[in-house]
């Protein structure tokens, strides 16, 4: 893209535009059109959540909100523009004010895109993106209170951004399978691939704005999706209700070829998104971003079932499934690197160390193993290897990506035998988690039976390891399955999701029990 001259746009006689004035003053004073440059049609969408934010505004879906661009910007064009794979739909011939206060996000964004790139791949920018609205500018155009919310954002993402993973694109979605299935009455082909293509639309724009921490617009982004808005503001939905009305969705969400592709898109999107906001799950995230993402998790599943409020019962037991999986998986990882900073100023201290070494030199490892062999079973050389790469280990004093290490050869030495038969690895995991688990309790249970001094960096290292290890074989089921490991997580959620009412209407105290029992024994075949 070159940056060629001015080209002249109509922004007055809006024909049929529901949009309030400010929206397209907004864009008026916020974008020009120009030949030759083009903007990421999500990136405008994004700009336009934040507008409403701002302004407390009822925002319009991705579909109706591209339908006002071109009703404000007459003649834009469409290019799919990227590498394949990780193309995306723009804008062409349109780009932001060299005056607006957009650009200094857009030069943040980029800014931090760039921190995290290899030295290669910054070489591939073309300079032509500076043309995109990557480039310096001082605000102006808009009113300061927005301005200065724009200029807030900017500096969240300074801050947090660099410790996420913003380089990971949405994968690509394979197509509805309907197979011999008759379509519902009323349904046509072509409804089906309105809802792909709206429904990729609308994980894109979810992508989008969590790679900039707005989490409170993922609930905005579900509620215009989901038409949540009653008869009488269905003109904000109309470009979508063009390409595909709701008495069709409505249907579509009853159809079983439908809600398993939904279930299939909804743990890659999720995992994409639990494998950028926590890159690394023993590297420190600052605390004010965990506890952000925790606070995010909690308030998911009030947000969709909220915003599907009119939607087939099927649907929502799908989108409930996997976004408690989501939620599981943010909650556990963040607990999880808690615990490893906290470990980690254990396994820095010398004189840690050394009573650690001390203590567990005093522990009757043939006691220990005599009880352990009745219920687990493992071999006894087995065992002492462990133990003997467990001592040694903490004697050389390793960092904890050593530990780490360390733990994830032993995932791989005790699954080798099973790891092309995705059957048998499960049943072999969840086994091994459990002997792991009872042998480490027996350790601790002498440990707490001598008074050992250092029992507290024992239970701490102990509590990280099982969650470590947890992580670890979490992965390895998923890999050995040819699934995200959300999805491993969202099949035992979903026989939670059918038995809980049972289970609810006997005894809630029972109910409980089990919701966690089951949950926490997601490895299941």
């Amino acid at each position: 893209d070159g940056g060629g001259g001015e080209q002249t746009f109509t922004t007055s006689n809006i024909p049929n535009s529901r949009a309030p004035p400010a929206t397209i003053q907004w864009l008026c004073d916020n974008y020009e059109g120009a030949e030759g440059v083009s903007l990421p049609r999500c990136t405008l969408y994004y700009h336009y959540l934040l507008h409403c934010q701002e302004h407390k505004l009822e925002p319009v879906n991705a579909a109706s909100f591209g339908k006002l661009i071109r009703s404000v910007f007459m003649g834009l064009r469409t290019r799919r523009l990227g590498t394949r794979g990780n193309s995306k739909y723009h804008y062409y011939g349109l780009r932001i004010k060299s005056g607006s206060p957009l650009l200094r996000l857009m030069d943040e964004q980029q800014h931090m895109a760039m921190r995290q790139q290899p030295f290669s791949q910054k070489n591939r920018i073309k300079p032509a993106q500076k043309n995109q609205g990557v480039a310096n500018g001082t605000p102006g155009g808009m009113g300061p209170q927005q301005a200065t919310a724009l200029c807030d954002i900017s500096a969240q993402l300074q801050q947090y951004q660099q410790f996420l993973d913003t380089s990971r694109p949405l994968p690509v979605f394979v197509d509805i399978e309907v197979q011999d299935r008759n379509l519902p009455d009323g349904i046509l082909p072509e409804h089906l691939k309105a809802f792909q293509a709206l429904y990729r639309e609308h994980c894109e724009a979810i992508l989008d704005v969590m790679v900039n921490l707005q989490f409170t617009l993922v609930e905005t982004l579900w509620k215009s999706f989901w038409r949540f808005s009653e008869a009488e503001s269905l003109s904000l939905h109309n470009e979508s209700e063009k390409r595909l009305p709701k008495s069709c969705l409505v249907v579509l969400c009853k159809f079983e070829p439908v809600l398993c592709w939904t279930k299939e898109c909804d743990n890659l999107l999720y995992q994409t998104l639990v494998d950028m906001l926590i890159p690394n799950v023993l590297r420190p995230i600052p605390s004010a971003l965990t506890h952000a993402i925790r606070n995010f998790a909690k308030s998911l599943e009030n947000w969709l079932t909220g915003a599907m409020m009119n939607i087939p019962e099927e649907m929502v037991r799908v989108k409930v499934v996997c976004v408690n999986s989501f939620s599981q998986m943010l909650r556990r990882y963040t607990s999880l690197n808690h615990l490893a900073q906290a470990a980690h100023a254990v396994l820095q201290n010398s004189a840690h160390i050394n009573q650690m070494l001390s203590d567990l030199n005093r522990v009757d490892f043939n006691n220990v193993q005599e009880q352990a062999s009745w219920v687990c079973q493992c071999e006894d050389r087995v065992v002492l290897r462990l133990q003997q790469d467990f001592k040694m280990t903490l004697l050389q004093q390793n960092s904890l990506e050593q530990w780490a290490s360390w733990l994830s050869s032993v995932v791989s030495q005790v699954l080798k035998p099973y790891e092309h038969n995705p059957v048998a690895l499960p049943k072999a995991a969840k086994v091994f988690l459990l002997n792991w688990s009872f042998y480490s309790s027996m350790v601790i249970r002498d440990l707490t039976l001598r008074s050992a001094a250092s029992f507290g960096s024992f239970h701490l290292i102990r509590l990280l390891y099982d969650e470590y290890m947890y992580y670890l074989v979490e992965h390895r089921v998923a890999q050995a399955k040819v699934v995200t490991p959300i999805a491993v997580m969202g099949e035992v959620l979903n026989i939670v999701y059918i038995l809980l009412p049972h289970l609810n209407n006997r005894s809630e105290c029972c109910g409980d029990t089990i919701r966690l029992l089951i949950t926490r024994s997601s490895l299941h075949p």
